[in-house]
């Protein structure tokens, strides 16, 4: 990991951005993005991941300004993987975050610095109160990470399409 710590923000995508991406079709992503998107966005797993917010901003439009956006490398001017709640925050309060960095960016503070955006926001939104991450028991990186920002594990749950997730929780 480099010395200096990255300096990023999640820009949120709109439903024409998250349809392209969902239908694999980057040249009309990066045509209706606020920001040059690369093949990551575009690869079997990220395409899921559009697929669902993409019908999520058609069910809920208001959505799009909470879910899976771009974690942008600001001074680099680069697209380098993706960060963002779930969905806006139940009536409990609670949002559950996720985040993902292009496997060739990796080990460089992108994901330290996504969390760390994502946090701040759910500070921020008067109606967060906890902040969930589930993650992979392999993922060892990803566990730590959490923990080193105050998560606590909660439990665990099977997810259709990862397998078994250990759930952490933080107060917002």
């Amino acid at each position: 990991m480099s010395a200096v710590r990255p300096r990023v923000r999640v820009v949120h995508l709109n439903g024409p951005a998250f349809r392209a991406l969902a239908a694999g079709d980057l040249a009309t992503a990066n045509k209706v993005s606020p920001v040059s998107l690369t093949t990551y966005f575009v690869d079997p797993v990220s395409r899921r991941t559009w697929q669902r917010r993409s019908e999520q901003a058609l069910r809920d439009p208001a959505s799009a300004g909470w879910v899976t956006g771009v974690i942008w490398d600001v001074p680099e001017q680069l697209a380098v993987g993706m960060a963002g709640f779930h969905a806006p925050p139940d009536s409990s309060g609670m949002v559950e975050i996720g985040y993902a960095v292009d496997p060739a960016l990796r080990r460089r503070g992108y994901a330290r610095a996504a969390l760390e955006c994502l946090l701040q926001r759910a500070a921020w939104e008067p109606g967060v109160r906890m902040v969930r991450v589930s993650i992979s028991p392999d993922n060892l990186a990803s566990s730590r990470l959490a923990s080193q920002y105050g998560f606590v594990q909660v439990g665990e749950q099977w997810d259709d399409e990862d397998g078994l997730e250990i759930i952490y929780e933080v107060a917002a």
